[in-house]
């Protein structure tokens, strides 16, 4: 996956890009098309006004004219002229039905009415005196009567004695039609439009549902402060509409109003079919762009992803690993300015291990000579001494241990050394004692007469026994005990070793209460040839102590080092490292060893 980092950051940029290209253009084309229909509404609305405004200026011309005819029957005036209400209201039922109206009514010259004639109950004789009163000129503009929540359209027209020039009023005559179901629906097809009428502000009928219809009641407050001619944004229920209102009757004490809706979701139901047009035409832009950068990248990424395994093979030591430089391009001039680097610096490196090999076999030739120096001319001069006639038998028994001694000396440099080529399946681990090879150790290094005089105590807690290669972790313990031997003070230096048992490992602690191991040698102190402060140090000891550990699945450092006092920590682990031996080479924890 780390190859197509490149690539995916180009895939996630265009997708990023597209999804938020394809969202500003949904949100932009809906807010754009919710504005258009929003103005189309509006003209809708201004034109359904206009409609009506004309369809009622004609519907009144025509009643108007009906009043006018019937006002001027000369059966009517003759009835008039009687002045006797009953029989002007028994008689009036022929010409209400004449006039074809839902509401009929006469009055006398006083203005009291003498007839009255209604289709619908609910307006009563009362109701239509105090209507009639509040009308005031009984000629002019058609009124709007209200009763019993029945609304009423009325047209009244003079009614004179002779012609209307000679000024002798018998009375008047009012026709009124009211405003019903069938009359709303008709307005709200003329308008094309969902209508609702009012009286004040007192909903009378409209074209809506009954709930949208309390919901409207509930904004009474709100739509009753409108202008005539304004246009406001309503929420009826779960639909929004917009409405405008028309005064239909100005100038009286309750005015009249036909309020005008048009629903705004019902005109942008189609967006929702736009959007997911749009949605669907965006998601196959974003796959093919996908797919298109998907491929283009491929042309600059591979090169790339080629030089990162070129520099992550180099990074393990890899110089082989192979490299194409196609093309002309910058990445082309990168892949082969680093294939020109990682050459130079190969050459580099195997010119400097190279030098460091040879530096390495001078140093280990220098300190191997040094070495065997020593021992060499110790056994040469004690040689030609041998050869002397005059000496006693005691006198070349010392010269036979001198001789014996340098051979050991030489022996453990030759040892040291091949302790480095050994492997580690060459381990011959037995299950025994760590104490008892701590103290063979001890016993070797006691045949030094050297050390005679320094004292080496041993304590330990546990059984102290795990699997080891014995004779490799007596060297172990020979070589940290002749470094705390060479350190302390030959007559009253004090070696101690520590033996601990834990659940899964021993810790072998081995201290002295020399000097302490000086700073600039305490980060490099299990080197090879490190050493400090020895005539015939090979600087070889605490790197076969390392080595030796480590081959048990084991761990040593320095834990502590100060004046008086220096600490190695061994951990050993109980059940030893049985990685690469051979199980022939393991003997039974029963067996004697």
């Amino acid at each position: 996956m780390r190859g197509f980092r490149l690539r995916t950051k180009f895939l996630l940029s265009l997708l990023t890009v597209s999804i938020a290209f394809i969202c500003a253009t949904l949100l932009i084309v809906r807010r754009t098309v919710q504005l258009q229909v929003r103005r189309e509404i509006l003209a809708d609305l201004r034109n359904s006004v206009n409609t009506f405004q004309n369809f009622e200026q004609q519907h009144e011309t025509t009643l108007t004219r009906s009043a006018e005819l019937l006002a001027s029957l000369p059966i009517l005036k003759a009835l008039m002229t009687t002045h006797d209400a009953a029989t002007i209201q028994d008689s009036s039922g022929d010409l209400w039905r004449l006039a074809g109206s839902d509401l009929f009514v006469l009055t006398d010259r006083t203005g009291k009415i003498v007839a009255f004639h209604s289709s619908v109950p609910g307006l009563t004789r009362t109701t239509a005196q105090e209507c009639l009163r509040r009308s005031g000129d009984p000629e002019g503009s058609p009124y709007w009567w209200f009763g019993e929540g029945h609304l009423y359209e009325v047209f009244v027209q003079r009614v004179y004695f002779g012609a209307a020039a000679d000024n002798s009023p018998l009375g008047v005559v009012a026709l009124g039609h009211e405003i019903d179901d069938r009359t709303a629906k008709e307005v709200s097809r003329i308008a094309a439009s969902q209508v609702a009428f009012y009286y004040g502000d007192s909903l009378v009928l409209s074209t809506l549902a009954p709930s949208q219809e309390s919901e409207l009641s509930r904004q009474l407050q709100r739509l009753a402060a409108m202008s005539g001619s304004g246009t406001e944004d309503i929420q009826l229920g779960d639909e929004r509409y917009l409405m405008t209102s028309v005064d239909l009757a100005q100038g009286t004490q309750q005015g009249v109003s036909l309020r005008v809706l048009k629903s705004f979701d019902q005109a942008t139901l189609f967006l929702g079919s736009l959007d997911r047009m749009l949605l669907v035409l965006g998601l196959v832009a974003i796959l093919a762009g996908t797919l298109s950068v998907f491929l283009i990248s491929d042309t600059f990424t591979r090169p790339l992803a080629n030089l990162v395994g070129g520099v992550r093979a180099l990074e393990r030591g890899d110089f082989l690993y192979p490299l194409a430089a196609r093309g002309g391009d910058e990445v082309a001039e990168v892949t082969i300015a680093f294939d020109r680097m990682r050459t130079s610096l190969r050459k580099a490196q195997q010119q400097l291990v190279d030098s460091e090999r040879l530096a390495t076999i001078g140093r280990m030739a220098s300190s191997i000579s040094h070495d065997l120096r020593h021992p060499m001319t110790a056994i040469m001069a004690n040689a030609e001494f041998l050869s002397e006639n005059h000496l006693d038998a005691s006198q070349r028994e010392e010269l036979y241990r001198e001789i014996r001694i340098a051979i050991d000396q030489m022996n453990d440099l030759i040892d040291s050394l091949l302790e480095f080529s050994r492997a580690r399946s060459q381990m011959h681990l037995v299950y025994g004692s760590v104490e008892k090879t701590v103290q063979r150790a001890i016993h070797t290094l006691r045949a030094r007469p050297e050390f005679n005089d320094v004292k080496i105590s041993v304590s330990s807690e546990g059984r102290a026994e795990a699997w080891f290669d014995p004779k490799k972790l007596e060297r172990v313990f020979h070589n940290l005990l002749l470094n705390a031997c060479e350190a302390v003070a030959p007559a009253s230096g004090n070696v101690a070793i520590d033996i601990r048992e834990f659940k899964d490992n021993l810790e072998i602690r081995v201290s002295d209460d020399g000097p302490g191991i000086p700073d600039k040698v305490r980060d490099k102190l299990f080197q090879p040839f490190v050493s400090y402060g020895k005539e015939n140090g090979t600087g070889l000891g605490l790197t076969v102590v390392q080595k030796i550990v480590q081959d048990h699945g084991g761990d040593v450092r320095v834990e502590t080092s100060s004046m008086g006092r220096t600490v190695f920590r061994i951990v050993l682990p109980i059940q030893g490292s049985l990685d690469g031996v051979r199980e022939s080479e393991i003997p039974h924890p029963l067996q004697p060893h």
